[in-house]
């Protein structure tokens, strides 16, 4: 027997896809033009990888294993249900790949903020090697935990239905079954 949620999971659905949605819109803007010599730096490079991934999760197709809604409440409550987890697994991927790449454009601002147009020279290294840290550092705080926590505090602060969003760990699972 359903019980009763199935619009707030329909709801819940277009929520997350909504989000999805918005952080592709940004990654798909992504614009950097590295001169020869700068296109394999750090930052360039993961500019570049997080525009690949997500590509990449555009082209992963849905499984699902519930079959299509046949108007039964019951099928569709695990239709619904697994497509909130297809999502917010998506979702999350793109969050991160967001994250990465608002580190790297920062990292790309300071670069192009030290140098003023000139060439590298040795007045910069100490400044340059900075910002390689400071990246270094974006990215492994970027944790799986930590991409979580910026989803379900946006999700809390908004008020949204999140009874059924899968945990961290079931993100993590569906991730690795993917890979």
């Amino acid at each position: 027997m359903s019980d009763g949620l199935n619009d707030a999971r329909a709801m819940r659905v277009a929520e997350i896809m909504s989000d999805f949605r918005n952080l592709q819109h940004y990654l798909v803007q992504l614009r950097a033009t590295p001169t020869a010599e700068e296109y394999y730096l750090e930052g360039y490079s993961l500019l570049r990888q997080c525009t690949a991934e997500a590509q990449t999760i555009l082209q992963t197709p849905f499984s699902s294993n519930s079959g299509g809604a046949t108007g039964e409440p019951e099928r569709e409550r695990q239709q619904l249900r697994a497509i909130i987890t297809d999502a917010a697994v998506r979702r999350f991927q793109c969050q991160r790949a967001y994250l990465r790449a608002h580190a790297g454009l920062r990292w790309m601002n300071s670069r192009n903020s030290i140098l003023r147009g000139q060439k590298p020279n040795a007045s910069h290294l100490s400044a340059l090697q900075q910002i390689d840290a400071i990246l270094r550092s974006e990215l492994l705080a970027t944790s799986d935990a930590y991409v979580e926590n910026t989803l379900r505090a946006q999700d809390t602060a908004q008020g949204k239905w999140l009874n059924e969003d899968p945990s961290l760990a079931q993100i993590q699972q569906v991730l690795m079954s993917r890979s």
